[in-house]
């Protein structure tokens, strides 16, 4: 259950009591009550017992409302939420493994520089064609 006075994450300070959550979410009181119920929200609770949503809870319940304008029920807002908490977390999971991959890449590419060899160390220069082949018909 989030800290309802977390002030390191102010979008989840949760601050609003139920009747200003659900004004500003467009709802009725019961119906938060009801997505609580139906474990589409978890909003924080006082040493006291009583709700307390946050910004982050607020746009949850945007987000809620939008699904079911378009036509959803509960049972199907619940597993597209669910569905698209997924998504964000396997990006994140992307997100990370990339870095750690570049680091990797980045890594080998810095132990390689270390083993080159100067370009005109590495070479023995031969000052024309005729006596490559001089040398080669030689062997």
């Amino acid at each position: 259950m989030p800290d309802p006075v977390d002030p390191r994450r102010p979008q989840l300070r949760a601050v609003y009591v139920i009747s200003v959550a659900a004004e500003l979410a467009g709802v009725h009181p019961q119906t938060l009550r009801i997505y609580e119920r139906k474990g589409l929200l978890e909003p924080a609770r006082t040493q006291g017992g009583s709700r307390r949503y946050s910004d982050a809870d607020i746009h949850h319940l945007r987000r809620i409302q939008s699904l079911t304008e378009e036509g959803l029920n509960l049972a199907g807002v619940k597993r597209v939420l669910e569905l698209e908490a997924r998504v964000a977390q396997l990006e994140a999971d992307l997100g990370q493994a990339r870095v750690e991959a570049s680091d990797a890449v980045a890594a080998t590419h810095r132990s390689y520089r270390r083993d080159l060899v100067p370009v005109r160390q590495a070479l023995t220069r031969y000052d024309d064609a005729a006596t490559v082949l001089r040398r080669l018909a030689d062997q």
